[in-house]
C-alpha cells in the first residue's frame, strides 16, 4: 500500500467538504483511478466537471502509475467573472 494526498480546490473542494485527503491505496493505483474514487466520493457534484491532473506540481496529460508520499491536486475549469 501508498499513501497519496489529495489537494482539493474549488468545485472540488465544494463537492467533498476539504481542503485535503490522504488516501492508502494499492501500489498499482494510477491517476485515473484515483480520479474515480475522487468522482464517488462526491456523488453527482462532479459529473459534469473535467479536471486536470497534477503530480507533483506537474500536470499530466496521460494516465500515470502513483507513488507513495505524490501530492495529487485535480484541477477543475478556471473560473471568473
Amino acid at each position: 500500500m501508498i499513501n497519496v494526498k489529495v489537494k482539493c480546490f474549488s468545485q472540488v473542494k465544494y463537492a467533498l467538504g476539504v481542503d485535503v485527503l490522504t488516501f492508502e491505496v494499492d501500489e498499482n493505483t494510477t491517476s485515473i483511478d484515483l480520479e474515480k474514487i475522487i468522482r464517488e466520493r462526491a456523488g453527482e457534484k462532479l459529473n459534469d466537471v473535467s479536471l486536470r491532473i497534477a503530480i507533483n506540481q506537474k500536470y499530466q496529460k496521460e494516465e500515470i502509475a502513483l507513488q507513495d508520499g505524490d501530492e495529487v491536486v485535480f484541477i477543475p475549469p478556471v473560473q471568473g467573472g
